[in-house]
């Protein structure tokens, strides 16, 4: 069946390890998109981490859509919230506990900024930060609003992901049953919401848009795309750098990120 939406992780998938487009996988999405194709970026990154790749791709206004906060929040990209799944106070606190069982960072993400109580911040985490264009609020416990909402918890690496590990393997039961859990990188524990992510959202765009599940095509390679690659109905392409999870779950693997994977799967299958 034609392909006629395509969900494109971003870090280690449309990106390259050094946070670039190669050419060719930039024209090969820019023909796609051309010859009426849906391109919708899928990240765990907030908005604010996308603009400058929809920006290259060519993707603007009100009819060009990125799934963001690993499924948490659909927006379009004039700025419009299509579904918005957030955590809440309660949920903060549940976080704290989690935070324990383990010498790791915890942040917040929202639209606006990340938050975090905690004062000696990783290097990873502040890049984090960064490369959404972020900025990182440090609060004290109980300066943190009973009112506050987040749309994603990050849990990362201080000194060894060994720690990451750590926390990993001594979730209760009780997190896994409250909250989507998703193990994104090596380094990085992220949770939303029970219910947000990735392929519940594409879903729900495919719907809204009167696509077809069979006419979706989705790429990716980590622990947070995996809820893509667990729909049946999708055509899954693995990166050639993914966890072999995501492979397992794939119907075609294709080159690595920094060698065009993305162009060669579009050349076989769209264009």
């Amino acid at each position: 069946m034609t392909i006629k939406l395509i969900a494109v992780d971003l870090d280690g998938t449309l990106l390259t390890s050094t946070k670039q487009i190669l050419p060719e996988t930039e024209k090969a999405l820019k023909q796609a998109s051309a010859q009426g194709v849906k391109v919708v970026l899928a990240t765990g990154r907030p908005l604010s981490g996308v603009m400058q790749y929809n920006k290259q791709l060519g993707l603007t206004g009100s009819n060009q859509y990125n799934i963001v906060f690993n499924g948490a929040v659909i927006q379009n990209l004039a700025g419009k919230v299509l579904m918005d799944m957030k955590m809440n106070y309660h949920d903060f606190t549940n976080m704290l506990k989690l935070q324990r069982l383990a010498h790791v960072n915890l942040h917040f993400e929202t639209p606006e900024c990340f938050w975090t109580c905690d004062r000696d911040l990783a290097m990873h985490l502040n890049v984090n930060a960064a490369v959404n264009n972020s900025m990182i609020k440090v609060r004290k416990v109980e300066e943190i609003p009973q009112d506050f909402t987040f749309n994603k918890v990050g849990f990362s690496m201080i000194a060894d992901e060994a720690e990451v590990d750590k926390l990993w393997h001594n979730i209760p039961e009780w997190a896994f049953a409250q909250y989507d859990v998703v193990r994104s990188f090596a380094n990085m524990v992220e949770l939303n919401v029970l219910g947000a992510s990735k392929g519940n959202a594409l879903m729900d765009l495919a719907a809204r848009l009167k696509i077809g599940q069979q006419q979706v095509m989705v790429f990716g390679d980590q622990g947070n795309d995996i809820s893509m690659f667990n729909n049946p109905e999708f055509t899954k392409v693995a990166m050639g750098n993914a966890t072999e999870q995501i492979k397992t779950s794939a119907d075609y693997v294709t080159d690595d990120n920094d060698h065009n994977g993305i162009a060669r799967a579009l050349k076989k299958f769209v264009l």
